[in-house]
């Protein structure tokens, strides 16, 4: 930390950070310093892709946050897990690989008034860092997948590795089958702009490990390169706001706190937060810039009056029902018994493949909740084990989970300091199911659950629902069991919303620029993570993030160019 003075100063090296390293040091003229929270990405169970489990509710890795009571949770608290490390949650999450729907793309331009976020003008930049298996096969792949995934013929392979997945299920097949006897599509590609169907998820590992952001776009590249310094165990505290002339604000630098000393980092160009979509706002009210009120609470001086700083909290809730079943193998029994986890150990290490090197979800579906809507609006995310949640243990009868969330959810959270320190945790209120909308969906997802399972093909394995139970049938039961057994999938977005000019929520501008509350913006400084997302993607919410990332690095350099 000799050398405080950079062209660019990235916060956060997590999903969006670590690309952003990548292209914006990649002329070699420009200095960029990243700033991480966490520690390197050297924890073995990172990369071993079942250790997400180990991962989450591990100060290694995970902030630890926990969400505040919630009403539409029955006063229930939820462990809200994000990733504190090299590759942010990338190095924690899923490993889906997952754009969302062409209609999410398409809103965003109207939220916006831009239409490069439309899907067709997003889809070049989702090309641009992918790296998918299919364009290995020596078949080669048809003209509408080149014009989805790219060419490798035309050298666009990209850092991002998506692969199939190494291991089946016979009971996630039968789950497959059973979802097309009930009117769901099979489908062997979620990513085409309408993932309507029920298919296997591709993820992102290469070879049996998992595959981070701070492998793909940080290791080795920007390690070798001259202009790139990385802090790592380095917090950001506060934004550096100097008030110009004209009474605007400009952003010249960050306040680091190293472990033992407070840092200042200047910054000649920009300084890009990319935190993610709880630890932005935070650091945007810590600095002044949020809804005035708040701030004055907590002896904050006021900066920029944004009230959407830390507002329009969007997540996918996913409702967990277990179903047990006979006469099939689930992971359940193979990890409760010492020859079982032995045999997993055994096959991971000799071949990379079997219950340690798979996603947390293997099967996905998405499909309608009920008949009147436009499109499908529910997800799955279906599992060959059962547990009361992530990081407890696995139940010591076979079952598997059905989990199933509302892709784009009416229901709107916050995310506030309750304090002027910057160790201190934000309050992150989700208020899930606080709509009629979202409690009708979750009533009638569960239906769809059961229909599902009620199917022929599951019939063989005789499967009895243990979650949320057989004897709640009304709306209202359905949607209170559902906040009795529901938690997070990690989705959180739209914090710092980008929108219009003139809808006084909109925290950027189209271009992820911090808006001044002036109608001008505050210079040399963008939010890039989930945060500036207005609305939620149907779909996890990683890949996303990383195509609003390759946007943002565009528009950085460009802005370069023309000074």
């Amino acid at each position: 930390m000799s050398d405080t003075t950079f062209d660019t100063i990235i916060i956060g090296g997590g999903t969006a950070g670590s690309l952003l390293a990548n292209r914006l040091s990649a002329d070699g003229r420009h200095r960029v310093l990243l700033i991480e929270a966490g520690r390197k990405d050297d924890y073995h169970w990172i990369h071993i892709p079942v250790g997400y489990l180990y991962c989450i509710g591990n100060p290694r890795t995970d902030w630890l946050y926990n969400t505040e009571p919630d009403a539409g949770l029955n006063g229930r608290t939820l462990r809200y897990p994000r990733g504190k490390t090299l590759g942010g949650c990338s190095s924690i999450n899923g490993m889906i690989y997952m754009r969302g729907q062409a209609r999410d793309y398409d809103q965003w331009a109207e939220l916006t008034g831009d239409a490069s976020w439309r899907w067709d003008n997003a889809l070049p930049y989702f090309r641009r860092h992918e790296d998918h298996w299919r364009l290995d096969q020596p078949g080669g792949v048809n003209e509408n997948f080149k014009r989805l995934h790219g060419n490798k013929s035309t050298g666009s392979t990209g850092e991002w590795r998506v692969e199939k997945q190494r291991l089946r299920w016979d009971v996630l097949d039968a789950f497959a089958h059973a979802a097309q006897q009930a009117g769901i599509p099979a489908t062997d590609d979620f990513n085409s702009g309408s993932n309507e169907g029920v298919g296997y998820f591709e993820v992102n590992q290469k070879s049996g490990w998992r595959w981070n952001t701070a492998k793909a776009f940080l290791r080795p590249t920007c390690y070798g390169r001259p202009n790139f310094e990385m802090w790592t165990s380095a917090q950001a505290s506060k934004l550096i706001l100097e008030t110009q002339p004209d009474g605007s604000q400009r952003c010249t630098g960050v306040l680091v706190w190293d472990g033992n000393e407070m840092v200042t980092a200047r910054a000649t160009g920009e300084v890009i937060l990319s935190a993610g979509a709880v630890n932005s706002p935070q650091l945007l009210q810590l600095s002044g810039i949020g809804p005035s009120a708040l701030l004055r609470q907590h002896g904050v001086e006021v900066k920029v009056d944004l009230p959407g700083v830390g507002a329009n909290l969007q997540d996918h809730l996913q409702i967990r029902a277990v179903f047990k079943v006979q006469g099939v193998q689930t992971l359940n029994t193979m990890a409760n018994s010492l020859v079982g986890k032995a045999k997993i150990g055994l096959e991971y290490a000799l071949k990379r493949s079997g219950p340690m090197s798979m996603a947390p979800s293997q099967l996905g579906a998405f499909t309608r909740s009920s008949p009147d809507q436009p499109y499908p609006n529910i997800e799955y995310h279906v599992q060959p084990l059962s547990l009361d949640a992530f990081g407890e243990p696995l139940h010591s009868f076979p079952a598997f989970t059905a989990s199933v969330c509302n892709l784009n959810p009416t229901s709107r959270g916050t995310v506030n300091i309750k304090s002027a320190d910057f160790k201190a945790a934000p309050a992150i209120s989700p208020n899930y199911l606080s709509t009629p909308e979202d409690r009708q969906v979750a009533a009638d997802s569960l239906r769809v659950t059961r229909r599902i399972v009620a199917q022929p093909a599951l019939a063989k394995y005789q499967p009895q629902e243990w979650k949320p139970g057989v004897q709640f049938e009304s709306d209202e039961d359905l949607a209170r069991l559902a906040g009795d057994i529901a938690t997070t999938i990690f989705h959180p977005v739209g914090t710092t919303k980008m929108g219009r000019d003139g809808d006084p929520m909109a925290v950027l501008d189209a271009q992820l620029r911090v808006r001044d509350g002036r109608g001008g913006v505050v210079a040399g400084l963008r939010v890039v993570d989930a945060g500036a997302m207005p609305t939620i993607t149907s779909g996890n919410t990683n890949s996303p993030t990383l195509m609003m990332a390759e946007k943002a690095a565009e528009w950085i350099i460009q802005a370069r160019q023309a000074a």
